[in-house]
């Protein structure tokens, strides 16, 4: 076991942690420890851009921002929150300018924008162009970006360090343990403070988004500490995935005018949001694809599509704005978007809820108390700007926002605090998971559990959802939980051990699955993007308050669930009938 001494530690090299480590860096001693090499992180994956009011193409202002986030969050937002990510929104975008992020332009040289679901102008009058972007590559172009300033400021990295635990001492942050995929050593990072900034947990889905590598190791490290998780129940399904694939076609090409269709050609969206139409927010979009399918309207043999039509589009417009997206057609479908529509279905995407924390990035331990010296950011995170359904492009944004802010908060707790003490033998959790897992003579293998995992979680808890689906996906999880406990890893040896680190990341996600079905089976209401059948409308009198899920652990060391409430933060905006 080898102990290093940082005052701040960053979990994750990801947009959240690498915007946290150029503020860290440039006032404490920062390690960042990233389970990938830092360009590989799934922010790279963000297609259609990051929004601000810039006004640079039409009307805009900050304000009209946070009345759509609050809106698209169907008013589970912390409007507080919302209120700075919005406001700030615009420096976020100008600072990434300046660190050399090449967005595309207007004629006249400015930042471009254009529209994205649920972004209005004036309340809801009509679409207004607000997400800044770098083609259909604006993740990738923020990721290599940050990653090249990061390396301006001689940030440290220690890249294939996968954390596995948090190390707390009578309740203050002292660091924490990691496994070294190269050598399967472990290794103790302590320090004054920890920013945990490790992305989300979507590979308990099957049809996802997400890559292999979103296991919720973050969520799942803090949850096993005994601090709670946040309004799990909600999580987004992007409209427009890749027909039984999940990867991921970007909003932005109904930005340009896409338009979704059904078998008979028609465009169904005029008859759900009349409005704004295709550029409704991504839950009910969502919702309205699996109507069309249930109601016989699916395209194909087996009527489980429908079609994301670009035809229409001048391909010299389709080269310039969406020339990956289109690529993807082509590789993964064998299909010419120039003259064919795109068979799509909505696939799981990105997590709402996740580590509570206040607008500093401060972890809370229960709904008003911090964990002195723990901080979170992005999607790991929940500061509850997203609500109960994320606006598409938000989330480029908070990582920027909140991930600078959290950087900032960590870095001067830090130098205003000494070390805290590490627990005796801080390694001993970690060391007993690995040899455990890595002696096993187990007989269940990962791979099938984690298959039983994905299609219990596809079929129980995705759009729709109901008592009776949700107590299934609970008891099946519970069986696979049980089944894990005696789960095989071939691989015996130490270097590079895959097999181990994939048993890890499935305990991980049979945890959080289980907060998700437990706490949407709690939540008699549909708000945002959980959506109960048996309880078709929204209970602000009994729901209007985030779910916040604690581990527990009784005396014969059986673990449980218990729920409790936080109240949302409201400032301005009271709640309405959510219409577009």
């Amino acid at each position: 076991m080898q102990i290093h001494k940082y005052d701040t530690v960053i979990v994750g090299a990801g947009g959240a942690g690498m915007r946290a480590a150029i503020e860290s860096t440039q006032r404490s001693r920062t390690a960042v420890l990233t389970k990938l090499y830092p360009t590989r992180s799934h922010t790279g994956a963000a297609q259609g851009g990051m929004c601000a009011a810039l006004a640079n193409v039409e009307e805009d202002n900050w304000e009209w921002h946070t009345f759509d986030t609050v809106k698209g969050g169907d008013y589970l937002v912390d409007q507080d929150a919302a209120e700075i990510m919005c406001k700030e929104a615009i420096d976020a975008v100008l600072d990434l300018e300046k660190m050399g992020l090449p967005f595309s332009r207007t004629p006249e040289g400015r930042i471009d924008q254009r529209r994205f679901g649920g972004h209005t102008r004036n309340h809801g009058e009509a679409a207004v162009r607000r997400s800044c972007y770098a083609a259909d590559r604006t993740g990738h172009m923020i990721l290599q970006t940050l990653f090249q300033n990061c390396v301006k400021h001689g940030v440290e990295f220690f890249n294939e360090f996968y954390v596995l635990d948090l190390l707390l001492n009578e309740g203050r942050t002292a660091g924490v343990v990691a496994y070294e995929l190269a050598t399967g050593e472990i290794h103790v990072f302590q320090a004054k403070s920890v920013v945990f900034a490790s992305g989300g947990n979507g590979k308990f889905f099957k049809v996802t988004s997400n890559a292999h590598t979103l296991t919720g190791d973050g969520q799942a490290a803090v949850y096993r500490r005994g601090l709670p998780l946040e309004d799990m129940e909600f999580f987004q399904f992007h409209p427009t995935g890749i027909w039984r694939m999940g990867i991921l076609l970007t909003e932005g090409a109904r930005g340009e005018g896409g338009i979704l269709r059904n078998k008979d050609g028609e465009r169904f969206m005029e008859r759900y949001a009349p409005t704004i139409k295709d550029l409704a927010p991504r839950d009910m979009v969502s919702r309205a694809i699996y109507t069309e399918i249930r109601e016989g309207r699916g395209c194909g043999p087996d009527g489980d599509h429908v079609y994301l039509d670009l035809t229409h589009l001048p391909p010299e417009q389709l080269d310039a704005k969406l020339p990956d997206i289109t690529e993807f057609a082509r590789t993964y479908l064998g299909i010419e978007p120039y003259t064919d529509p795109i068979p799509i279905q909505p696939t799981a995407h990105y997590e709402m809820g996740g580590i509570p924390t206040n607008v500093e990035g401060e972890v809370l331990r229960n709904n008003t108390d911090i964990v002195p010296g723990l901080y979170a950011a992005g999607e790991v995170a929940c500061v509850s700007v997203h609500g109960a359904n994320r606006l598409g492009t938000n989330s480029l944004l908070d990582i920027n926002v909140f991930g600078r802010r959290a950087g900032i908060a960590a870095a001067e707790y830090a130098h205003a605090n000494d070390w805290t003490e590490l627990p005796e033998n801080p390694a001993a959790l970690v060391e007993e998971l690995l040899e455990n897992l890595r002696t096993s003579d187990g007989t269940e293998s990962i791979a099938q559990i984690r298959k039983e995992m994905q299609e219990t979680m596809d079929a129980n808890a995705m759009v729709y959802r109901t008592e009776t689906t949700l107590k299934q996906a609970v008891a099946d999880l519970a069986a696979l939980k049980e089944r894990y406990k005696n789960v095989s890893v071939q691989d015996k040896g130490k270097r590079y051990n895959t097999d181990l680190l994939e048993a890890v990341e499935l305990g991980n996600l049979l945890d959080l699955a289980e907060v998700l079905a437990i706490s949407a089976l709690a939540r008699n209401e549909s708000r945002g993007g959980h959506y109960r059948e048996d309880y078709p409308t929204r209970d602000d009198v009994n729901f209007m308050r985030h779910t916040m899920a604690y581990r527990e652990v009784d005396a014969d060391g059986k673990a449980s669930i218990r729920l409790d409430y936080k109240p949302v933060v409201q400032t301005r905006y009271q709640p309405m009938e959510r219409k577009y």
